[in-house]
């Protein structure tokens, strides 16, 4: 076994990137169904920031009680260093990469080592490393859970309907808004490989970035409107959502449907005139969906774009990358 003590990331206190600190702590041991990871690459999402600065964008009411000092983070590519009794799946040794106990915020992964649930992880691709494993994750089964398949029955915080993914082939058109950010760029990926025609929108920069991953045209947000020039598309995914998401329910054609990522402000009365359905869900980890994303990894079916890396005692400039914007797939933390 390793020393007792490793270094991670925790929040004392809320607030900016400068909250997190680099702190040495007991290296965590698993319980029944889990193993013990030697982290190697974290990947960061919006759910760390949103834990970091106190869930200010949700109404207090919905907001989870956190515990300070904590470790952010929900994903990870690592190597198996310990496994519970009752963990037949995965051995000592094993390449693994994961979503870890998503939708709580009890991932703890910036950390040089996590305890996580066997049944969050899956092995890694052979084909792709660490840097890139821990890039898909969240983001990847954001893009499957609201494309390719729900594959849990949990209701969603933000609907009481079940989401339903809209079956994607040739005769299908999907625009993807916020195309080049880390939901976006799996979602425009797996869309291609089921088929469909895919309509990208995100900022200039990004444009050959986007073709080069399939995207069959391109919208320049900061040049023109993408709901003035689109119509008759069957499906909107908005990574971006929020309340001006409703100005896409225009591109749609009678009978298609919208899926703010980030549940979005709509009319219902607006949504039953137009003919359309406006849905969301919730990523939830899965280790099952994460193994199949993994093949479709290992063949290079879909790739996983790294936007910048950091080593993990950086997490605050990572933090600060982030909220910078226009990222280009995902940012990474490198845990030596």
């Amino acid at each position: 076994m390793p020393t007792h003590t490793m270094r991670a990331i925790r929040l004392h206190e809320h607030g900016g990137p400068e909250v997190l600190r680099y702190d040495e702590v007991p290296i965590p041991e698993p319980g029944p169904g889990e193993v013990l990871v030697r982290v190697h690459a974290v990947g960061i999402n919006p759910p760390d920031w949103y834990l970091r600065d106190g869930m200010s964008n949700l109404p207090p009411e919905t907001r989870p009680k956190i515990s300070l000092p904590v470790i952010p983070g929900t994903d990870l590519s690592g190597v198996v260093e310990a496994v519970a009794a009752d963990v037949d799946r995965l051995s000592v040794g094993d390449e693994v990469f994961g979503l870890l106990r998503f939708p709580s915020f009890d991932g703890s992964t910036y950390a040089e080592y996590a305890v996580a649930p066997a049944s969050d992880l899956a092995l890694k691709p052979a084909g792709i490393d660490h840097t890139q494993a821990a890039a898909v994750p969240m983001a990847g089964l954001t893009a499957w859970q609201f494309l390719i398949e729900l594959g849990h029955d949990h209701p969603s915080p933000f609907q009481a309907a079940r989401h339903r993914p809209v079956p994607l082939d040739a005769d299908v058109r999907v625009l993807i808004n916020g195309a080049a950010g880390g939901v976006g760029h799996f979602a425009l990926q797996l869309a291609k490989w089921k088929g469909a025609h895919v309509i990208a929108v995100a900022s200039g920069a990004h444009e050959s970035f986007l073709s080069d991953l399939g995207a069959d045209e391109f919208i320049d947000y900061t040049k023109s409107r993408p709901e003035e020039l689109v119509r008759d598309v069957d499906l909107v995914l908005d990574t971006v959502g929020g309340p001006d998401s409703k100005r896409f329910l225009r591109t749609l054609k009678r009978g298609g449907s919208q899926f703010p990522v980030f549940f979005g402000e709509f009319d219902e009365a607006e949504t039953a005139k137009l003919g359309v359905t406006v849905s969301g869900t919730q990523v939830r980890s899965n280790g099952a969906q994460l193994a199949e994303l993994g093949r479709l990894l290992d063949t290079g079916t879909v790739r996983a774009a790294i936007d910048s890396t950091f080593a993990l005692a950086d997490a605050r400039a990572a933090h600060e990358r982030a909220a910078r914007g226009h990222i280009q797939g995902k940012i990474v933390l490198t845990v030596a």
